[in-house]
């Protein structure tokens, strides 16, 4: 089946199953079409359902509709049938001129081209605003997020209603090609670009052991609760050629350090972590929580190079380190698995550190990293 030729009640029952996370063979199959067909049809649309069409309760049903028809056979006027239906006659004269008069009128075809013709696609918020479109355009080619750049202008233009703007309407601008308004570019800045909104996949889980591994278990509640700055985050970031920079992210701030790293065996990454890790005043340096990578495994030389007490989050628990997989998820929008991260150098990361320590966080109420650790800081400078 072509998707051109996929009925109405084939096609809502695609984005059924299509919202349950069918994959593209399972709903072809139940369909009776293949796999292109599915995604011919959720790619016009960007993966977003398009809104469950309803009648008007004042509008002819297809009763109504035959009931016209059987009138117009028996040769009655239009006020009889008006009469019948409890419609004024206007409305069934209008009806009549509308799907060939009185000799072509067919109640079938007519229901179904007034359907067709019901259709009033009504302009995006951003299509009839063009000064929210130019700011939108402008914070998404910055790589802000629709979410993020939702809730910045909500407290920069909080008394300004025509500013106003939901995230899911910058995404449906941005992946329902009938809209238009916003350019198909803008889709590379997004965090994951891809052309059809859905879920997310987990990465599979490799096991690893650590030698004399202190469990996050141990880790002290300032820590927990992120009630104080200076207890960290820390991960390798994967690129092309088995290339890696390592990401540590405050968890009070959320502040995002980059260090770039020689290698990948477990001194190397030690030493590049000491040496970044000295830098900062002995305030911020309180704890360290690690994944089960055997890149660490050099822990404990480590913490006698900072006086920064390593923990380890239990196997299959990216969770226990959060703020750093959301940052990393934030950094593939500037590093990407396909570019070899070796070429990069220190100031090239400290770039990218300062673009993502000066962009808005919804958990931190539209704050920025830099300044909610600024705040924490300055005061005991």
């Amino acid at each position: 089946m072509q998707p051109f030729g996929m009925s109405e009640a084939a096609r809502e029952e695609l984005w059924r199953r299509y919202r349950q996370g069918q994959t593209y063979a399972t709903i072809g199959q139940a369909l009776g079409c293949d796999e292109g067909a599915v995604y011919y049809v959720l790619r016009q649309r960007g993966g977003v359902a398009p809104p469950v069409r309803r009648r008007a309760r004042w509008t002819l049903t297809a009763v109504d509709r035959e009931v016209i028809s059987r009138g117009l056979a028996r040769g009655d006027s239009f006020r009889r049938i008006a009469d019948t239906l409890h419609r004024p006659p206007s409305t069934v004269s209008r009806e009549v001129g509308r799907h060939g008069g009185r000799r072509a009128y067919r109640a079938t075809v007519a229901d179904r081209r007034a359907w067709r013709q019901a259709r009033r696609p009504k302009p995006c918020r951003l299509a009839t605003r063009p000064q929210l479109r130019a700011l939108v355009g402008a914070q998404l080619a910055a790589y802000w997020s629709p979410q993020q750049i939702a809730g910045w202008v909500r407290q920069t233009y909080p008394d300004n209603p025509e500013m106003q703007i939901s995230h899911e309407t910058i995404y449906r601008s941005l992946f329902v090609q009938g809209r238009g308004v916003l350019k198909r570019a803008l889709l590379a800045h997004l965090r994951r670009p891809r052309l059809i909104r859905r879920a997310r996949r987990r990465a599979p889980w490799r096991r690893e052991r650590i030698l004399d591994a202190v469990s996050i278990r141990e880790r002290p509640a300032a820590a927990d609760d992120r009630a104080v700055p200076g207890h960290w985050e820390g991960d390798l970031l994967m690129g092309a050629q088995r290339s890696h920079v390592a990401t540590l992210v405050e968890r009070h701030s959320r502040y995002l350090l980059l260090v770039r790293l020689p290698a990948r065996d477990s001194l190397a990454v030690t030493r590049a972590l000491a040496r970044r890790v000295r830098t900062l005043p002995a305030s911020l340096r309180q704890s360290l929580t690690w994944d089960r990578g055997t890149e660490l495994a050099a822990h404990t030389a480590f913490t006698v190079a900072t006086d920064v007490q390593v923990y380890f989050c239990d196997p299959r628990s990216p969770w226990q380190r959060g703020s750093n997989e959301n940052t990393n998820g934030l950094l593939r929008q500037y590093l990407s698995r396909r570019t070899d991260l070796s070429t990069y150098s220190q100031a090239q990361l400290n770039v990218i550190a300062r673009q993502l320590n000066t962009r808005p966080r919804k958990t931190l109420g539209y704050h920025t990293p830099a300044e909610v650790l600024a705040a924490c800081v300055a005061p005991t400078a």
